[in-house]
């Protein structure tokens, strides 16, 4: 699988702590031995290390940037300059593409060529559906990279007789794992055989591809706002 660089996973750290905040100047323990197990458990998943040295080289790098300020003990709270980082990071010129999870299947072509595509890019971002990328090696290594390159996610849970489609579950959680919006779609016919731990989310529900790009390009802009490539009016 394709590692994320240093400065991504120090980000991460960053923002982890972030989280973990309730106001600005608040502090958290990032002790690394004999740390809180949960809080432990989440810096490691939130960097994708291994090890706690791993996690100490990323929060000393944070207080070395100034985006980390080290209080009494091992307390550490986000400084001013870390929140312009977090700012940054978020506003990264990169961030413009669109993840498409559905099911591959001849029946959905026109779905996602005259719905789903054209409403990403009448709200102003590019879609990604990984099996339109060319040279394509590892497909699980793909996905995973470009749900990371991705601004949100558009996750259609329509299916076929065969049942739910596992990938689009899957890459629907990675990119919440990963904080990054997801907006849910689903054909009206197939919305009660949703299963229900996703249920409980807004689903933009269709009938066609017509009603579903006017939509879900609503929907796109309610939650994100225009992106950098929306078409003039």
């Amino acid at each position: 699988m394709e590692s994320l660089e240093v400065a991504e996973r120090a980000d991460r750290l960053l923002r982890f702590v972030a989280r973990c905040l309730r106001h600005p100047g608040d502090t958290v323990n990032l002790r690394i031995q004999n740390q809180d197990p949960d809080t432990l458990n989440l810096s490691l998943a939130w960097t994708e290390s291994t090890t706690i040295d791993e996690v100490r080289y990323f929060r000393d790098y944070l207080v070395r940037n100034g985006w980390l300020l080290k209080s009494v003990g091992h307390h550490y709270s986000v400084s001013i300059e870390g929140y312009g980082r977090i700012a940054d990071v978020k506003g990264h010129p990169d961030a413009t593409q669109a993840f498409v999870a559905m099911w591959f299947d001849g029946i959905m072509e026109t779905v996602y060529e005259n719905g789903i595509a054209p409403a990403i890019k009448r709200a102003g971002f590019k879609p990604m559906r990984i099996d339109k990328k060319g040279d394509v090696v590892k497909i699980d290594d793909e996905i995973i990279a470009e749900i990371r390159r991705s601004r949100f996610m558009v996750a259609d849970f329509t299916h076929g007789n065969e049942g739910a489609r596992g990938g689009v579950y899957f890459e629907a959680g990675f990119a919440l794992g990963l904080g990054l919006p997801v907006i849910y779609t689903c054909r009206a016919d197939m919305v009660d055989k949703i299963h229900f731990d996703t249920r409980q989310y807004f689903h933009t529900v269709w009938e066609g591809p017509d009603d579903l790009q006017v939509n879900l390009t609503n929907r796109i802009v309610a939650l994100l706002g225009t992106g950098p490539n929306r078409p003039p009016s």
